[in-house]
């Protein structure tokens, strides 16, 4: 059987686990969605959505549920029970502390959290999941940077709402730079932004372009100092481990990426 995990290549401080889903965990969706479809809002059945969320905490010995995310595309941060909620952090555009899963969960595109015990899922099927941790191990992050969010300032709100030192992150799996086709309406928001932005678009067809969302979201870390990034290199639509929502339409499923502190 296929390695069922996707694990972060990165130098993470002691007491951070990280992990990415796929297809082949340990789930009991069935049809296009099969197996390990972890997306309430996929079309799914609801129920082997809350099996497959069940089986993912006890087949990666998580200490807790997931911060589950109502993602929306935007830039609001949910802030884990044991952030502190001052300017800092209401300044990134914070919108509370962790909620249940279903109609509870906080709506947001990123979330922040700090001390042992906890965990932070990103749900995607093209979007690009970011990971963050900072240098003691103590506060984590995790975004979901779609190009609309990441042209808007998701990354850069995440990294604000963490508010600590040495932060890296990681990349996790999104659609490929040589499979992600956009209009010009997406390379004018990156390049009105920055002008440097133009470097990760290729032109295919007139008004047409090759995006790479990897390279995009490295320039806007950098630009909010965090340098020490890994991961990038995978595509989703090829992969045929991880859902893709351009490949596979309205009924893909949705894989996570997460991060945790040990309890």
């Amino acid at each position: 059987m296929a390695e069922p995990w996707i694990r972060p290549d990165w130098a993470a401080p002691e007491g951070i686990g990280s992990a990415v889903s796929t297809r082949q965990g340990p789930g009991v969706s069935a049809g296009p969605y099969g197996r390990l479809n972890l997306g309430l809002r996929s079309g799914d059945d609801l129920g082997a959505v809350a099996a497959n969320r069940a089986s993912l905490v006890t087949a990666l010995a998580l200490p807790a549920e997931p911060l589950w995310l109502r993602q929306v595309h935007g830039t609001d941060v949910a802030l884990g029970p044991d952030m502190a909620t001052g300017a800092a952090a209401r300044g990134a555009g914070a919108v509370g502390v962790a909620g249940a899963a279903g109609d509870d969960e906080p709506v947001a595109d990123a979330a922040v959290a700090r001390g042992p015990g906890q965990v932070l899922a990103i749900l995607t099927a093209d979007c690009l999941p970011v990971l963050f941790v900072s240098a003691d191990g103590q506060t984590i992050g995790a975004a979901h940077a779609g190009w609309r969010g990441l042209a808007a300032g998701v990354l850069e709100n995440t990294v604000k709402a963490m508010d600590a030192d040495g932060i890296q992150a990681w990349l996790g799996p999104a659609i490929g730079g040589g499979s992600y086709e956009v209009g010009d309406e997406v390379r004018e928001a990156f390049v009105a932004h920055d002008a440097g932005g133009a470097d990760a678009f290729v032109a295919t067809r007139p008004g047409h372009w090759l995006c790479d969302l990897y390279a995009l979201a490295r320039r806007r870390l950098a630009a909010v100092g965090v340098t020490q990034v890994s991961g990038g290199g995978f595509d989703t639509l090829t992969d045929d481990r991880l859902y893709s929502y351009r490949r596979d339409g309205a009924r893909s499923g949705r894989f996570a990426s997460l991060i945790w502190t040990q309890a």
